[in-house]
């Protein structure tokens, strides 16, 4: 018989040793760590707490095969039980995950979700019992009497809210957050700590390197304030400005991606030492990546993966922990570093244009449905439109590349202004230099050539603005509109709290309940990824079904499922997982899915 326990551990934290400043990782493998006790409940028994001499005899004493384990923040609790305690569960459940997906935006924690809860129950609310033990390594009775009133209470709270939400939570969504906890708790992901190390060096030197042949000092590179004197009074140059959101007032506009900046770079090429020295000085990000990489990694060399589940709108992974993994450039050294256990292999899919074709789909763009179903360099297709001649990738790689822009960038309403600044920037690639007329010309083109798109956002903001009707409900290619959400075929829905008009813009309470504006470009971009993101997460969850497919899911990025399985068959195994993500939903029989891949012994696509 399968139990549901829901548990909560107390450990010991101070000024210097929290989660505040560390991750879960480094604060669990730490030699000051100490667990001061548990509360358990067994499905719906009386909570009891063990104290730091009994809690581990209490937690061995559970079958932990049959067990489906609920936590608020299981990542935290559960990764305790199994890189610690050495155990772990048959199933992950978290609260603080269902919350995110059911309340996007909101806060997760769980005295936000016990009022959330129960806005009208004072008594079902969260105690603050734990900052009177902040500091004390060794609690004495009547103190740790009153951190067990406290754990028992969060115990209880996290077992009502649960009950509460688990029937609008659908099973597909539940299986994720215990996908999402298992890459973390069970990690399989083994770190190349040399090769982190080497790589984390060779920055480190790098950007010392950088900062020396410049003659610059180090802390005026960093100051946004003395390099723009430094500019102007050495290089006797212009610092560029801009605007504060903020205080309104003009400041330097020195980030990498100013465009003033930019141009003042591409300008005076004859000082390439110093701006060279700058993106040194400022972008340390790979060197402190790789730190945190080898300060995370367990002490069996594997390395837990921090995803956070529902961390979009959109529903949407995104990094926890300090460790983004979902950032990670194709075939850097980070990458490389994550490897394979012995005899096993990392097999890494990736779904081909997903957010493209999704946005086909719903604009019902036949022709460039027909282009997917062809296997089509699309880019090249559009490029060919706007310059008016054949294009193809190995002879016009410039022109191509304004076509992708353009395909990806364009989809979702981009005008002319911000598509001629995000060539210039080099946002998406390559910075280019284009004109006004030259950007309006593209954007023309992009919405002349794939009209049903413009179509589709006034379609889309038509339909969101109807729900503000109570009565409206619509049903229409697998979405439904209704009560100011867009529920979608997987049962969750995107939110938009207190939708309502003002000064004719839809506005709703946006992440942090802060108000924002939305448009037919957005609200397409929205219904586009959530739509993306459940034809990646149902592959997920076929791979995790599958019993021909002996793998364990070791992590997703954006389009991609990165899985171990075993060395013997590889070419099986890999045709197996293509099949998985190019299968289509059956609320979308008809959108061409493509997907490549390959594997090795390390993440190295």
């Amino acid at each position: 018989m399968n139990h549901l326990v829901t548990l909560d551990f107390e450990t010991f934290y101070d000024k210097s040793f929290s989660l505040t400043k560390m991750t879960t990782m480094e604060y669990v493998q730490d030699d000051r760590f100490k667990v001061w006790g548990v509360g358990i409940k067994i499905n719906h028994d009386a909570t009891e707490w063990y104290g730091e001499d009994e809690c581990e005899d209490a937690l061995r004493s559970l079958d932990w095969d049959n067990v489906t384990l609920l936590c608020h923040n299981t990542l935290f609790d559960a990764y305790i039980l199994t890189q610690y305690y050495g155990l772990t569960p048959n199933y992950y459940v978290d609260t603080a995950a269902m919350s995110r997906g059911l309340y996007p935006g909101q806060s997760a924690r769980l005295k936000d979700c016990a009022i959330r809860a129960f806005p009208t129950d004072n008594t079902m609310r969260k105690g603050d019992e734990l900052a009177d033990a902040k500091g004390i390594y060794d609690l004495d009775p009547e103190l740790e009497a009153s951190i067990a009133g406290y754990c028992i209470q969060d115990v209880d709270l996290t077992r009502a809210i649960y009950d509460q939400w688990v029937v609008h939570m659908p099973t597909s969504e539940m299986d994720l957050i215990d996908i999402t906890c298992r890459m973390f708790c069970e990690p399989k992901l083994v770190v190349d700590h040399e090769a982190l190390i080497e790589f984390r060096d060779s920055e480190i030197t790098a950007s010392k390197t950088a900062i020396e042949k410049s003659g610059v000092e180090q802390k005026i590179l960093s100051s946004n304030q003395q390099f723009a004197a430094y500019i102007e009074n050495e290089l006797h140059l212009v610092p560029p400005t801009k605007r504060s959101p903020t205080t309104g007032k003009f400041i330097p506009a020195l980030g990498k991606n100013d465009k003033a900046f930019t141009q003042l770079q591409s300008m005076y090429p004859e000082h390439q030492l110093i701006w060279d020295a700058r993106k040194a000085a400022k972008s340390r990000i790979n060197e402190t990546r790789a730190q945190r990489f080898i300060d995370a990694t367990n002490k069996d060399g594997t390395l837990s993966v921090p995803l956070r589940y529902y961390a979009a709108h959109t529903g949407r992974f995104g990094g926890t922990e300090k460790i983004n993994m979902q950032n990670m450039p194709r075939n850097s050294p980070m990458r490389k570093a994550l490897c394979a256990p012995p005899g096993k292999l990392v097999f890494v899919a990736d779904l081909s244009n997903i957010e493209a074709r999704m946005l086909a789909w719903l604009a019902d763009e036949q022709d460039l449905l027909n282009q997917f179903r062809n296997g089509d360099d699309i880019y090249s297709n559009l490029a060919s439109i706007i310059y008016d001649r054949p294009i193809n990738k190995n002879d016009d790689p410039t022109e191509r590349f304004v076509g992708k822009t353009a395909v990806l960038g364009l989809g979702y309403g981009m005008g002319a202004a911000k598509f001629q600044s995000t060539l210039e920037t080099g946002a998406m690639g390559p910075p280019m230099t284009f004109t006004n007329d030259q950007a309006l010309g593209v954007v023309s083109t992009y919405r002349n050539t794939y009209f049903g798109i413009p179509l589709l956002w006034q379609k889309l903001e038509l339909k969101l603005t109807q729900t503000l009707q109570a009565s409206h409900e619509e049903d229409w290619h697998g979405l439904r509109f209704k009560d100011k959400k867009i529920h979608l075929p997987n049962g969750m829905a995107l939110h938009y709290n207190d939708l309502h008009l003002w000064q004719g813009k839809l506005t709703y309470k946006g992440r942090g309940l802060a108000p924002e504006t939305t448009w037919g470009g957005r609200i397409v971009e929205n219904v586009v990824q959530a739509l993306s993101r459940i034809v990646v997460t149902d592959a997920m969850l076929r791979i995790k079904n599958d019993p021909t497919l002996d793998a364990d899911i070791v992590l997703t990025v954006h389009d991609e499922i990165i899985i171990i399985s075993d060395a013997n068959g590889a070419d099986a195994t890999m045709q197996k997982l293509i099949q998985h993500m190019c299968t289509p939903p059956a609320w979308a029989p008809d959108i061409p899915l493509d997907a490549e891949g390959g594997y090795d012994v390390s993440y190295s696509k």
